[in-house]
């Protein structure tokens, strides 16, 4: 009996994958104007802001006692004066408006939107007047919101004359934070309330007829239909507000007004030191807000379980491991 040293077969190349590295290079060709568009606009900008936090403008002394005008290199001095230096008690006060604001409107929006998909969810008469009726406060610039609600917290505006008292609902307290979450709710809760209402309509009413069958109540089935199936949907909406709360500036700075401490922002902040010609501060306190919207919606992304680019991967290497394997090897004898 003779055997046969087992001979390396060549591999074939795939054509799966060859199909998909082409797909991928017209890909990259096709996005690469977006790409551009975005380093334009965003990469940009931001590497000069970075680079714009390490000076400061005025005048100072070098090492020889001689003034010096203009830009001036101070390294992370600026984020240093911000967490524990003279500017620290101005940057913490509104770094926890802007965290306070953020948690407490996002809640009560939350709430409120999915009360309001689950009310034009049901099959009632007027239901498109209801949708486009709560479509109004969004739609209306945030400015011009601002302006309304200003007129109706002024000391003669309809809140005082609701209540029967002269609130000084635009003074330094803590009224002007209720002003500013009244008018901010009042403006963005529809926004949730529309996403989750696109995500109630994609729901089969079989499963709320074979739980009615069952016995399961109202609570019932919001609890293990709706909040489980919509929970997409509303991770995004929380995602996105929570955003644009980070960011609030127009709000508070149209119905209150300007160098409010109650009220004051992380980006009011950076626009005041902008517009005091501090634009080495300015830049810091904005490099700042962009690190913290960042680290927020990471680890939003994480903790809830909304990983896109994780699923995305995820889908990636399933598809590889399901092509076609090259051939094996075989041994033969005699």
């Amino acid at each position: 009996m003779t055997t046969t040293i087992p001979t390396a077969t060549a591999r074939r190349p795939v054509p799966g994958l060859r199909k998909g590295r082409r797909d991928g290079r017209l890909a990259a060709v096709l996005l690469s104007p977006t790409f551009l568009v975005l380093g334009l606009v965003i990469a940009y900008p931001l590497v000069a802001a970075v680079r714009a936090s390490l000076f400061r403008e005025g005048q100072g002394l070098d090492a020889d006692g001689f003034v010096m005008e203009g830009e001036q290199f101070t390294g992370l001095r600026n984020y240093t004066d911000a967490f524990t230096g003279t500017n620290a008690p101005v940057f913490w006060n509104a770094f926890w408006n802007t965290t306070f604001f953020t948690v407490t409107t996002v809640t009560i929006e939350v709430l409120i939107g999915i009360a309001m998909a689950l009310v034009m969810n049901q099959a009632l008469r007027g239901r498109a007047i209801v949708r486009a009726s709560i479509l109004v406060p969004w739609a209306i610039p945030t400015a011009v919101s601002a302006l309304l609600w200003r007129w109706v917290f002024d000391v003669n505006g309809v809140a005082n004359a609701v209540l029967g008292q002269k609130i000084l609902w635009t003074a330094d307290g803590w009224q002007s934070k209720l002003a500013v979450i009244v008018a901010d709710t009042w403006k963005t809760a529809p926004f949730i309330g529309l996403l989750v209402l696109a995500g109630l309509q994609l729901i089969p009413r079989e499963l709320y007829e074979a739980a009615r069958v069952d016995g399961a109540g109202s609570w019932r089935q919001f609890r293990n239909i709706t909040l489980p199936l919509v929970k997409p949907t509303l991770l995004i909406a929380v995602l996105f507000r929570i955003l644009d709360a980070l960011r609030m500036f127009d709000l508070p700075f149209v119905l209150i007004g300007a160098h409010k401490q109650e009220v004051e922002t992380l980006a009011m902040l950076a626009y005041y030191e902008a517009g005091n010609v501090r634009y080495g501060p300015a830049a810091a306190y904005a490099t700042l807000l962009f690190g913290y919207v960042v680290i927020v919606a990471y680890a939003f992304v994480k903790l809830l379980g909304a990983d896109l680019i994780g699923e995305a991967r995820a889908r990636r290497r399933t598809a590889r491991t399901t092509r076609t394997p090259a051939p094996a090897r075989k041994a033969t004898t005699a």
